[in-house]
């Protein structure tokens, strides 16, 4: 691991929210807690697999200590608008607003400092139907794979009282795990991608990624059997 003092980007919104109908898939409704608010309080409660006031509506997909909070960077919001899609700041879902760094500066198991609670990134986000019932358009997840603008997961490593704005302070990085924006790639790039060079290129990152201690265990299985194709 590295040790990183001087590397701070910014926290400039929380948003928390509980489980509540947003629509209907297959005849029945669904149930989600991506429409969130944001907190005004200046401070809010970090437990292990929540912050104060926000839960998850289905478990057996999201939440969990993997994926406690949810960090998106707020430097893609004019991107998506550019896009054709009205959305705002904490309209994607994130707990956690972030400026100064994105998908591509941030590695698999960077540990971060937000107040006295400790953090680490587990996993990029993966876009599933409920990001299009919440948005209204069924093309938000496509284009949220296209681009990569995908955000990342948190576990916590040391829970506590954290602020709602100011300081996210990396403190510990392994130079060898991929990028989120490397990880997201390998994932969600189609799978019959012409080229040797290309599937070595997938099977150093999947390599990466499964070496990092920091990989949230969900996403285990799945590199192995990506890891596996890609040597055949």
């Amino acid at each position: 691991m590295t040790d990183i003092t001087d590397n701070a980007v910014e926290v400039t919104a929380v948003f928390v929210g509980l489980p509540r109908t947003i629509g209907r898939a297959r005849g029945r409704e669904v149930e989600s807690a991506i429409g969130k608010s944001r907190v005004e309080a200046a401070t809010i409660e970090l437990g292990v697999t929540n912050l104060a006031g926000d839960r998850q509506a289905d478990l057996s997909v999201h939440g969990g200590p993997d994926m406690a909070v949810y960090v998106y960077p707020s430097e893609h919001y004019p991107d998506w608008r550019q896009d054709g899609f009205a959305v705002e700041v904490g309209g994607l879902g994130e707990n956690v607003a972030l400026a100064g760094t994105t998908e591509r500066e941030v590695r698999l198991g960077d540990v971060w400092r937000w107040g006295p609670a400790v953090v680490q990134v587990s996993q990029p986000r993966a876009p599933c139907f409920k990001l299009a019932l919440h948005a209204g358009r069924g093309d938000i997840g496509p284009r949220m794979i296209a681009t990569g603008r995908t955000g990342w997961y948190l576990r916590v490593l040391e829970p506590g009282v954290v602020p709602t704005h100011g300081p996210f302070v990396l403190d510990q990085r392994d130079d060898e795990a991929p990028s989120i924006h490397e990880l997201f790639a390998v994932m969600f790039r189609p799978r019959n991608r012409d080229g040797a060079d290309a599937a070595r290129a997938d099977a150093e990152v999947i390599e990466r990624s499964l070496r990092s201690p920091g990989l949230a265990e969900a996403w285990r299985p799945w590199l192995a059997e990506r890891l596996a194709g890609s040597r055949r």
